[in-house]
């Protein structure tokens, strides 16, 4: 049989690999992950946005030599099915690479152990000019005495610095880069300061490490308030392949019992609703955060539960973890373990949690609309949060989440009141002339049930679609579908 090599193009793949899809501060959590798995005790990012700007990660770890540095730099360096280390929070041999030239053109590692430095620069630029993975060896002193940060780095007995240059990508639509990167700042802080908060507390059992953003520390955000009164429910350990699932279920406080900066932390009172579910911790660094993953829905009477599941990176295949860490599926065996979690929790969370709002519509069906009656006596209308059709973007990405719940509001403020009153007024009856067809809520409901994973999960959905606007108006199709079986006749 023959056989011919065709190794990529280095200009059109490192171009290419710069839309994986990082935002900047899941860029940065992903430098942070080699910190740590490099036994760093802290870690500084310095922005500098004036000038010739750049971002910088100073670590005090344990360094490289150059041929790990090499190895570090080359693309693919580590295969995703090796055991690693319990500490190592990579997995692809991708992340140091792809998650910096995402924000930049020009990628310089710097690493020393002792007195001895290596130096090795990616520059997108080069590669192009010279068509081949050409890595920059950067072994003058005058050319490393103008790296940023490079005399911090010299203080250290050993350590890694990496700097990002050529920051096309964050200054692109930008008018005052100065003042947009205050507010990218804003951003990466937060992230931070939530997922890697089990190591900046010092968890027991966690190596203590300290992340500094200009020299100002970072501070933990415990997204379960453990400190507090928080009720915690005993732990679930489940035996996947031979390793160790741990899941811990949290009811936070009553709202009612949280000071304003708690709330404020949690994300808000609106927050408290779309932060609830599962939280996947993979070495004890959050992964995924605010999710049900289909299994309950996210609703008033579970706002305040939260699951903390911990899992190790030797299931990381199973839990088909991406590049960037940034979304993992749990495997059946794990949903299955956790259908009885979860409805101890559900119950919990409904006897802790009080709706103190008084709503106008008493009656039991599920409306898109809801009436409220306001401060100074008059009537507002809302689009109803727990309706299913908005349920279904519960488990969305935040960017959809966040247009989503632009537009509903967009939606209620822009209702035409006034032209509803001469309308209404009108000596003609008014009358919505679009009509849906049993077709159309046949192709919405199974669109719903197909985003369900199990069949506890599709009943749930469909008890919840049997008393909500409109499908209440179509019981027998809901009836066909509660029975398991299609409109075909098969199972």
């Amino acid at each position: 049989m023959k056989t011919v090599l065709l190794p990529p193009y280095a200009p059109t793949l490192i171009e290419s690999t710069r839309a994986i899809g990082y935002t900047l501060e899941s860029a940065i959590a992903d430098i942070v992950d080699n910190s740590v798995s490099a036994s760093a005790s802290c870690v500084n990012i310095f922005f500098f946005p004036v000038n010739e700007s750049y971002i910088a990660v100073l670590d005090d770890g344990i360094g490289m030599t150059a041929t790990e540095l090499e190895t570090a730099m080359r693309y693919g360096s580590q295969n995703p099915n090796e055991q690693r280390e319990a500490n190592d929070l990579g997995r692809f041999g991708l992340g140091l690479k792809t998650a910096s030239l995402s924000q930049c053109r020009t990628l310089t590692v710097v690493s020393k152990q002792g007195e001895h430095i290596d130096v090795r620069r990616w520059d997108i630029d080069h590669v192009i000019e010279a068509q081949d993975w050409s890595l920059l060896i950067i072994e003058s002193d005058n050319e490393i005495d103008t790296i940023p940060r490079i005399e911090e780095l010299m203080g250290l007995d050993s350590g890694t610095l990496i700097v990002w240059q050529n920051l096309d990508r964050l200054k692109v639509g930008e008018l005052d880069f100065n003042r947009s990167m205050g507010k990218k700042m804003d951003d990466v802080r937060a992230h931070l300061s939530l997922v890697f908060h089990r190591y900046i507390s010092g968890e027991p059992g966690l190596k203590r490490i300290q992340i500094k953003m200009n020299n100002i520390p970072i501070d933990p955000a415990d997204p379960f308030l453990a400190r507090r009164n928080t009720q915690v429910m005993a732990d679930e350990v489940m035996k996947i392949e031979g390793s160790i699932v741990v899941v811990r279920p949290y009811i936070l406080p009553h709202i009612s019992d949280l000071s304003a900066n708690e709330i404020s932390a949690l994300g808000g009172k609106e927050g408290l609703r779309k932060s609830q579910g599962f939280y996947i911790y993979r070495n004890k660094r959050l992964l995924i955060c605010g999710t049900w993953f289909h299994m309950m829905r996210q609703g008033e009477l579970s706002k305040l539960a939260r699951v903390q599941v911990d899992i190790p990176n030797e299931l990381d295949s199973l839990w088909t973890l991406d590049i960037k860490k940034s979304t993992a599926v749990p495997p059946e065996a794990v949903r299955n373990n956790l259908d009885s979690v979860i409805e101890r929790l559900a119950e919990r969370s409904k006897r802790t949690w009080v709706f103190r709002g008084k709503k106008e519509t008493h009656d039991s069906i599920i409306h898109i609309w809801e009436r409220f009656k306001g401060k100074q006596g008059g009537f507002y209308y809302s689009i109803n949060r727990d309706h299913p059709l908005v349920e279904v973007f519960a488990d969305a990405t935040p960017q959809v989440k966040h247009n989503v719940e632009v537009l509903l509001k967009a939606i209620e403020t822009g209702i035409p009141l006034n032209q509803l009153y001469v309308d209404l007024t009108y000596e003609k009856q008014v009358e919505n002339e679009i009509e849906t067809t049993v077709q159309e809520i046949e192709i919405i409901l199974k669109g719903l049930l197909e985003q369900m994973s199990t069949p506890r999960s599709k009943a749930e959905l469909l008890d919840r679609l049997a008393v909500s606007d409109p499908f209440i108006n179509y019981p027998q199709l809901i009836n066909r579908y509660r029975v398991g079986r299609n409109p075909d006749g098969h199972n």
